[in-house]
Parts: structure tokens; C-alpha cells; sequence
């Protein structure tokens, strides 16, 4: 819902601070007091095109602020979370700063954003409807979904959605399994040469680094075995360290009950380095026996690394990936060997899960069925106290080709009228009028108002060229839709503006030799004033006053 809207230096506004309610809102005023600019403005804070003209004279840049509050669910916190952006989640705050040279900057929050994003956001906020918009249920690709929401089967629409995604998922790994067979064909004697060799080799993973490491040993292996002889030489030949220390104890246990326990930790410390000494020796012994002094080692561990990389090399891999690499091959070499089992197989499951989607897209079919039906009379109901008791509605659902088929099913969904008996129905923008354009689309959204994504609609003069029982008929319908949704529409009639829950009067004022429009919220008392300046003019009579209260005091009863 809209809660407030603040401009600064459009047109003929330089400051306005709005603050909006539930129910239905009504904007009154003279012709050419501005309350186009409002709508102007609105729609700069919903993203729509920013043009210089719109940049009071004498100013540098228009800003217009716009803030809303959102329920849990709403589609616009997913879009938001889409794109990286945090908000608040209960109120949502879109600015737009459009310059005197037409350049404009957008907001979400106080967070830069694009305009494009700007726009869809808007989209799900609010929805103008005036005489030349096209936007919300005049775009056929919004018919859908509208019909969808009215019938209320989503258990039908999220199997169909589910059975789509399952019958293209596998109609993709037929076709990839396919165009794999295909190259494995191609490719047949290549591929088998290549097994023949990689199977010869039979690579490990890891095989290539332990054999670097083994061979950079074993190139060092006459240092290495060299180092090990001298050090067991010093630990355990005949003047080594380890016969060393056994001379030291001997010596010192001959004298252990005479120090009177001061030779303890010495001979402790003898002992413990007489076992780490035995240890360092057997370590050493085994290090040399697995060094080897057999030359044919290290010869046979570069050939079979020089093996593996130069096949690697051949292949365009590394060394690590040739086993990968022997796997592939063999996986479509079998696919060969199979004769193509594999495919039929998927193509049997193919054909399973397009029966499926075709099922599940005759149960959704069947519904919309039942819902166009459903909403076409209850649209024809609402079209003769509106004037249009020789117009028809109907919703009309066309097959499509099965490449058109697609998650929501498989027939286009559009709405169609005739003004006219006899004439041929068209899509709603181009068969109405104006006046009758706004009466069409007040009565689909009565229809259509508990089901509505977007909580907030404005109607520019839905009015337009009709009055007395008509007008009344237009102001209860917009009082019934107001008690669904939040409703702004901007009026002459008195009747409409009779209805209204909340009531703003909008006009122009001379100030410092400047016009300057102003907009104010009306009391009771006030509303009762404008409504009687709408059905008398200029000079309000005692008898326009009455006719002012008459209305009110029916519009509340």
C-alpha cells in the first residue's frame, strides 16, 4: 500500500508532503489545477520515463519519494532479494532524482539502483489505469496469471510447472546422451586406440608425483646412502656414540650407592638417550635399505614417468588426469558397445514424461475452462450499470504449437471485448474507447480485486464522459474495490468523489508571482464544499450543498 509521496520541484509543485490511507481516495479539482502532476510524479517513483519538462522552472533537479508498506509475501521482497538488495521487508522507500537535462538517478532505500529495476519494482506496487496506459491487465501477458489467481487452482498449476521441468530435464540428457554417441561414433577408432594405449599404461591417481618424488630420491641416492653410513658410523661403530654412552653408564653405576642418589637423573638421562640412540640407528638402517643401490630402479621409475607424461602430453592433459581421462574414454566406448541401449532407454522416459506433461496440462486446461466461464459472467454482470450493457467480455484460451508449450501450460490465455452486437471481439486497448476503456477495466478489477498481486490502483478520470446513474454506479464500484485494495482516482464527478473514504482537493495558487499547485486533505465539512462546487461550479448554492449532503449520507448508507 502507498503511504506517502513527497515531490519536490516538479512542474508546478515545489513542495508537497502526501500522506495516503486504505479504502478509497479521491482527488478533486479544477481542470488544470495539476492533479495529472500527481500522477506525473507517481509514476517517476515507479520508474517510468523521466523527461527535463517535468523539472520545475527555476530548479535544478526534481526528487520525488515514494514509500509503501509491504506484506510478508509480497512479490516485490523476492525481486529485491534477487538483486542484493536489503530492505526493511515492512516498508519499502523508492526515490527518483531527475535533473534539468533529463538525466535521472534511481533509490531503493536510499540504495542506488537501476531504472529498469525501478520499474518492475513499481509494477508490483501499483498499477495506473488512465485512458492512454498500457500496463497491468491491458498487456495479454498478465491474462494468464490474472485468470490463474481467479480460479484458484494451484495444486494444478505447480503439477504442470513440476512435470515440465521433469519432461525437459530428460528430453536435455537424452539429447546430450545422444550427441555423445554420436562423437563416440565418430571418433570410434580413435577412442579404442586411445583405451588400448591408456590401458597399457593403467595411470593411478597420484602415480606422477609419488614417481617424481621416488625419482629425485633416487638421483641423490650415493649422497644419501654415503650421509647414512657416517652417521651410523658415529651412533654404532666401534668408537660410535652408542657404545659411548654404555661406557658412561657402566662407569657410573659403579658408583650409584656411594653419591647417595645425586647420580639418579644423570644415569635416568643415560638411559633414555641409550633408547632414542637404539632408535635413530634402526631408523637410519631402514632408511638405507629403502634407498637401494640398484641402479635398474631409478631407470625403470623415469621410464614409466617419462611414459605417463608423454602421454599426458599427447592427450592435452596433465599426468593427474589421465586416469580421468581412461575412464571417459572407456564410459563412451561403452556407449558404443551398449548399441545404443542407453538412448532408448531415455527416449522411452522421454516419451513417459511428455504423456505426463500433456495430463497435467489437460487437468490445468480443464480448469482455466471452468474459471474463464466462471469470470466472463461475472465481468458481463458488472457491465450495464457501467453503460456498456451491449458489450461482451469473453476470455479466450488458444492452443499452442507444442514449441510454444512451456510451465504454464500449453494454450495462450487473453481477454477479448465487443462494444458493439455483431462486432468481431479484439484485445481490450484496441476495440475500447477511452471512456469505455476505464469502465472495462474498473469492472475486471472488481472482478478480480481479491485476487489482485498489486495492492495499490489508480484510476485517472474513470469517469470520463459519463454522469448521473452511470457515475453512481462507477463510484459504488470503486467503493467496493477500495474495501479489497487501496484505490486513488482522480475524478469530476461528484458522485465518484461521494464515494471516497479519503478526499483531497487539488488547485493552483498565485505565490511571490509564481503558480504553484497545492493539494490538501478535506474535512467532512470541506468534502461536503467540493463535492457541492463539483455539481454547481464556481457559485456554490444552498441547494448544491444539499444535493452534496445527500450524496454523502447515500454513499455511507
Amino acid at each position: 500500500m502507498l503511504l506517502g509521496l513527497t515531490i519536490r520541484d516538479v512542474v508546478l509543485i515545489d513542495r508537497l508532503d502526501l500522506a495516503f490511507h486504505a479504502g478509497l481516495c479521491v482527488l478533486t479539482g479544477e481542470t488544470g489545477a495539476g492533479k495529472s502532476i500527481l500522477l506525473d510524479a507517481l509514476g517517476l517513483a515507479l520508474g517510468m520515463r523521466a523527461e527535463s519538462g517535468l523539472v520545475r522552472q527555476g530548479a535544478d533537479q526534481a526528487v520525488v519519494t515514494a514509500e509503501f508498506a509491504l506484506a510478508q509475501d509480497h512479490p516485490a521482497l523476492a525481486l529485491l532479494d534477487d538483486s542484493g538488495i536489503a530492505v526493511d521487508g515492512a516498508r519499502l522507500v523508492l526515490r527518483r532524482v531527475v535533473n534539468a537535462d533529463g538525466r535521472s538517478r534511481a533509490f531503493i532505500d536510499d540504495q542506488p539502483a537501476s531504472i529498469g529495476l525501478l520499474r518492475q519494482l513499481g509494477e508490483t506496487l501499483v498499477e495506473i489505469q488512465g485512458q492512454f496506459e498500457q500496463q497491468g491487465l491491458l498487456d495479454p501477458a498478465t491474462h494468464r496469471q490474472a485468470l490463474d489467481a481467479y480460479g484458484g487452482y494451484r495444486a494444478e498449476t505447480a503439477a504442470l510447472a513440476e512435470a515440465w521441468r521433469h519432461w525437459r530435464a530428460i528430453a536435455a540428457e537424452r539429447g546430450e546422451a545422444e550427441a555423445q554417441l554420436a562423437r563416440a561414433r565418430a571418433d570410434e577408432d580413435y577412442l579404442r586406440h586411445a583405451q588400448a594405449e591408456l590401458d597399457a599404461l593403467e595411470p593411478k591417481p597420484g602415480e606422477e608425483a609419488a614417481l617424481a618424488d621416488e625419482r629425485a630420491l633416487l638421483m641423490n641416492r650415493e649422497k644419501l646412502i654415503e650421509a647414512l653410513d657416517a652417521a651410523l658410523g658415529e651412533l654404532a661403530g666401534e668408537r660410535g656414540g652408542e657404545r659411548a654412552l654404555n661406557a658412561a653408564e657402566r662407569q657410573l653405576e659403579r658408583l650409584r650407592d656411594r653419591a647417595s642418589g645425586r647420580l639418579d637423573a644423570a644415569l635416568a638421562a643415560l638411559e633414555r638417550a641409550q633408547v632414542e640412540t637404539r632408535e635413530a640407528v634402526a631408523q637410519l638402517e631402514a632408511a638405507a635399505r629403502g634407498i637401494g643401490r640398484d641402479q635398474a630402479s631409478l631407470e625403470n621409475i623415469e621410464e614409466r614417468l617419462f611414459a605417463l607424461r608423454a602421454l599426458a602430453r599427447k592427450h592435452g592433459v596433465t599426468p593427474e588426469d589421465l586416469p580421468q581421462l581412461r575412464a571417459g574414454i572407456a564410459a563412451r566406448i561403452a556407449a558404443l558397445d551398449d548399441g545404443g541401449d542407453r538412448l532408448r532407454q531415455l527416449a522411452r522416459r522421454e516419451a513417459e514424461a511428455r504423456q505426463a506433461y500433456l495430463s497435467a496440462a489437460e487437468a490445468l486446461g480443464k480448469k482455466r475452462r471452468q474459471a474463464a466461464k466462471a469470470l466472463d459472467t461475472a465481468v458481463m454482470r458488472e457491465l450495464p450499470p457501467l453503460k456498456l450493457e451491449k458489450a461482451r467480455f469473453q476470455t479466450v484460451l488458444t492452443p499452442l504449437a507444442e514449441a510454444d508449450w512451456g510451465e504454464h501450460g500449453s494454450e495462450r490465455v487473453h481477454f477479448e471485448v465487443a462494444t458493439n452486437p455483431g462486432a468481431a471481439a479484439g484485445p481490450l486497448a484496441r476495440i475500447a474507447s477511452g471512456g469505455e476503456l476505464s469502465r472495462f477495466m474498473l469492472a475486471l478489477k472488481v472482478v478480480l480485486a481479491r485476487t489482485s498481486p498489486v495492492p495499490t490502483l489508480v484510476f485517472d478520470e474513470v469517469d470520463s464522459g459519463i454522469g448521473g446513474a452511470v457515475a453512481a454506479a462507477v463510484g459504488e464500484r470503486l467503493h467496493r474495490l477500495g474495501q479489497e485494495l487501496q484505490v486513488l482516482v482522480v475524478t469530476h464527478s461528484p458522485q465518484v468523489a461521494a464515494r471516497g473514504t479519503h478526499h483531497w482537493r487539488v488547485e493552483k495558487r498565485q505565490a511571490q508571482q509564481k503558480t504553484l499547485t497545492r493539494v490538501a486533505e478535506l474535512s467532512a465539512e470541506e468534502r461536503r464544499e467540493e463535492i457541492a462546487r463539483m455539481l454547481s461550479g464556481s457559485a456554490v448554492t444552498a441547494e448544491a450543498r444539499a444535493a452534496a449532503a445527500s450524496l454523502m449520507a447515500g454513499a455511507v448508507a
